[in-house]
């Protein structure tokens, strides 16, 4: 990474601020990853969030704010490392647990009525290409699978971002669970 990123990333570190519920701490994280929104300087820089807590609301709450990933703090120093690199390139990443904790919530729940709703505004290779990004492929990969250019396919993801609203490429995989696209597959 730059020096740049490097003292970009110290000057926006933050510790979420802690509030009790009942008798248990709960952290806010939303205040952090806002704080990239609001702030126009923040723009380019991706949020990932390194945790004690792996609760469902935290990352539900995380992924609406927009964070581009999520770690539990039992994380190796490289995969950490990979996880920042991963989100300062645009992409998103989750803790593997998590995502196996968010699949079967996903499983075991009904899909919303409106699941399914901008999933007409794509063009089938844009629909292809959200299917493979759920499958947890690159965008060098989607563009072998679909023998198109790594340009090509993170065109189509950017566009079907843009149609589904879909803030980063995390969003992005809970709407193909949510509207059905993929379904997970059994350990």
């Amino acid at each position: 990474m730059s020096p740049q990123c490097d003292s970009m990333s110290a000057q926006h570190v933050r510790r979420p601020r802690r509030q009790s519920s009942g008798g248990r701490g709960q952290f806010t994280l939303l205040p952090v990853v806002h704080a990239r929104i609001a702030d126009p300087a923040l723009a380019g820089v991706h949020v990932v969030i390194l945790t004690n807590y792996g609760l469902d609301e935290y990352v539900f709450d995380a992924l609406r704010a927009g964070a581009a990933g999520f770690l539990i703090k039992d994380v190796v120093p490289e995969d950490f490392l990979h996880a920042v690199r991963v989100a300062a390139r645009g992409d998103a990443l989750l803790a593997p647990s998590i995502t196996r904790k968010l699949i079967n919530r996903y499983v075991t729940q009904p899909f919303p009525t409106d699941a399914g709703a901008g999933l007409e505004e794509l063009t089938g290779r844009e629909r292809e290409a959200v299917v493979l990004a759920a499958r947890g492929l690159s965008n060098d990969e989607i563009a072998d699978r679909m023998v198109i250019s790594p340009l090509t396919a993170k065109t189509h993801i950017n566009r079907a971002m843009t149609k589904l609203r879909a803030r980063d490429r995390a969003q992005l995989v809970v709407f193909a669970y949510e509207a059905g696209l993929v379904a997970p597959r059994n350990p």
